[in-house]
């Protein structure tokens, strides 16, 4: 690859999507009623609604690989870390409010700033299992029994998962 091109890594999954919308617009389009037109309004709010997130979710995503030095994620959640970064990387997902639009991004701009493949594995396991951010609606919703139940029966998989992903996969991304 000539030096100062990157390799664009989103390529065929853009190309993937914008088939599947593609043959559902079809499928709408064919299937009468105005089924597609629904389709589009609909996709077009949440975009609306949805712009401002990823707007803000990739500004830290790119403040991450520039603000904190490559030296810094290495030492502390890189793939030398060990156990600890793994930690670091479980509690950092678990705390990180949001959808994928917000937690996705952070996770791309912590793999480019030096974050190991175990750090990361726990990060995004935390995420969705431990999900501080929705524990008070969990327990709003469900009760306060059940939302224990349930943290505590996941609260050894992130660290366990960048275990194994660490030790399967760690030497490159």
């Amino acid at each position: 690859m000539p030096h100062g091109r990157k390799k664009n890594n989103m390529l065929i999954p853009t190309i993937i999507m914008g088939v599947i919308a593609a043959v559902l617009l079809y499928i709408g389009y064919h299937g009468g009623e105005g089924a597609h037109i629904v389709g589009l309004r609909s996709a077009f709010k949440m975009t609306i609604e949805i712009i401002p997130l990823l707007v803000f979710a990739f500004v830290i995503a790119g403040m991450i690989q520039t603000l904190i030095p490559q030296e810094t994620v290495a030492s502390w959640v890189g793939e030398k870390s060990g156990f600890r970064g793994i930690l670091i990387g479980s509690l950092a997902g678990g705390l990180t409010p949001g959808g994928p639009f917000v937690s996705l991004p952070i996770a791309a701009g912590l793999m480019r700033s030096g974050a190991g493949i175990g750090t990361m594995v726990a990060f995004l396991t935390g995420w969705s299992l431990w999900a501080v951010s929705r524990i008070p609606m969990e327990i709003g919703v469900l009760g306060w029994k059940l939302s224990a139940i349930r943290f505590a029966s996941t609260i050894i998989f992130p660290p366990i998962a960048g275990l194994i992903a660490q030790a399967l996969f760690s030497g490159g991304h």
